[in-house]
């Protein structure tokens, strides 16, 4: 098969001056190929040689070469070198080997009997993972992480999560055990506390208003039958999904939930609903929780495409969580500073005035859409104190700001392209919608992200609740309501008219 490969085809050019982010490096030929589905991709051998050949040297350039694997990841990772792939995006670096051997995996702990329990029953359609090896391997891993976490303990999910690592790091138990600590920090932060049901509730809760913001009509049928994120995603985000999907799955999934910030899995969730959509807004309670205790078939590669679609749609501080992990000292983020709206997380920002503040859950609970901060609208409305706003439209979600004040505390100033739409002039008394033109106007938004603003964000919430209603999607509150904005000399007050 490769005795017609060029030779230069070994010896990939790394740097070139019309390098940009989307495109691949790998050559023209090839173009045709990254267009075709991933399983196909990956058959691919000659497509594999050249996939296998870049990341090999962009991987052993790591760390210098970052940015590089980073943008190559974005296109697809070449199985053969997954596991290195996947340690370089977690940011794996130092003598882990020498970390690994220092902890003790001998000595008898009281989590030991759970581990020999859950081991034989993770995973084990699979040859490798199911081998005595496998078993032995398997247990050191886990012991090593319960050992060196005395502040968490061991939950069941934690062998689901080990698995994906082991596999891919099967003769390198370090690298294993070093990626599964990596990983559990930036999107399980907190996870696996004794009590870690404030944690988990936050994480719901923020989930269950990703499905309004997404997608209000099922959003609304799964309230009304009472079927809440409770009874199905705990096992989806205690595991990241690798209870609930096949190996082969996981690294389709994973491969794109690397790249992403801390509040991707949000958007997965999301993604397996609306693949399910039909059949959850034609079933009743019961049937909905047969349909998750076996979940159908999920495509995955459709479930990362839309999940990428869904972030790109969400702004970041509606993610925000108080549990979340903390910023981290040095704050550069991964990618140094070529941080995209959407690559870095919101966790990692610099905190201001502007910032989300937290809520407590009882409050976080009672809103159906999520809260976006001031710096979010002021960053995608593209405000600037200093005339004509920066068009850069391509890499955000396009918003449209709802101002539900009356028109005199409208007139004293407002956020400059905002809507005035007065509360009761659009609702009637049972939160039907009133056919006047502001609801007309209303319309001809939909589909953008609505941001509701005003005085008290009780009344933004109601508002923003009855649009959910209506099936009205994308709308979120402004946090903190418009006296937020108001020092930061943003609001516009229009020309009297003379």
């Amino acid at each position: 098969r490769l005795k017609d490969v060029a030779g230069e085809a070994y010896y990939p050019l790394l740097e070139d001056e019309q390098s940009s982010l989307p495109q691949s490096n790998s050559s023209n030929e090839l173009s045709a190929t990254v267009t075709l589905p991933l399983i196909i991709r990956e058959r691919d051998t000659e497509y594999q040689l050249i996939r296998i050949i870049l990341f090999d040297r962009l991987l052993k350039g790591y760390p210098y070469k970052k940015n590089l694997v980073w943008k190559e990841a974005r296109v697809d990772i070449p199985p053969l070198v997954r596991g290195l792939a996947w340690a370089a995006l977690l940011g794996i670096e130092g003598d882990i080997q020498a970390r690994y051997d220092g902890i003790d995996k001998d000595t008898p702990i009281p989590t030991d009997r759970q581990i020999e329990v859950d081991i034989p029953r993770c995973h084990q359609y699979d040859e490798l993972l199911s081998s005595p090896q496998g078993h032995i391997k398997f247990r050191r891993v886990l012991k090593a992480w319960v050992v060196s976490h005395p502040d968490l303990v061991y939950w069941q999910g934690l062998d689901s999560l080990c698995a994906p690592f082991l596999y891919l790091n099967f003769n390198n138990e370090a690298l294993a055990y070093a990626c599964m600590s990596a990983f559990i920090p930036k999107y399980l932060y907190n996870f696996f506390l004794k009590d870690n049901s404030h944690v988990i509730q936050e994480y719901l809760t923020v989930f269950s208003q990703m499905i309004g913001f997404h997608d209000p009509e099922l959003s609304n049928h799964l309230n009304e039958i009472g079927f809440i994120p409770d009874l199905y995603a705990i096992p989806w985000f205690l595991t990241m999904f690798t209870h609930v999907f096949p190996l082969h799955k996981i690294f389709h999934l994973w491969d794109t939930l690397l790249l992403g910030s801390s509040s991707f899995p949000f958007c997965i969730g999301v993604a397996i609903l609306q693949q399910l959509r039909e059949r959850l807004l034609a079933n009743g309670f019961n049937e909905c929780i047969l349909l998750f205790s076996d979940l159908p078939e999920i495509d995955i590669e459709r479930c990362v495409r839309e999940s990428i679609n869904l972030f790109c749609w969400t702004p970041k501080s509606t993610t925000y969580r108080q549990y979340a992990q903390p910023m981290k000292a040095g704050g550069e983020g991964i990618f140094g500073k070529t941080a995209t709206y959407f690559s870095s997380d919101y966790q990692d920002m610099a905190k201001t005035d502007l910032s989300r503040e937290p809520l407590p859950l009882s409050d976080l609970k009672a809103e159906v859409s999520p809260r976006i901060s001031a710096e979010d609208l002021i960053d995608l409305c593209e405000l600037s104190l200093g005339g004509p706003p920066k068009r850069n439209k391509s890499a955000k979600p396009k918003i449209v700001a709802v101002d539900i004040r009356n028109m005199e505390d409208f007139g004293r100033g407002h956020v400059s392209g905002s809507i005035n739409i007065p509360f009761n002039s659009v609702f009637g008394p049972d939160g039907e919608l009133v056919q006047c033109p502001a609801t007309g106007v209303l319309q001809n938004y939909r589909g953008r992200v609505i941001v509701i603003i005003s005085h008290a964000v009780k009344s933004a919430a109601l508002f923003a609740a009855h649009l959910v209603k209506v099936n009205f999607p994308r709308v979120c509150i402004l946090d903190g309501g418009i006296s937020k904005l108001k020092p930061t000399g943003l609001l516009t007050v229009p020309s009297p008219q003379i």
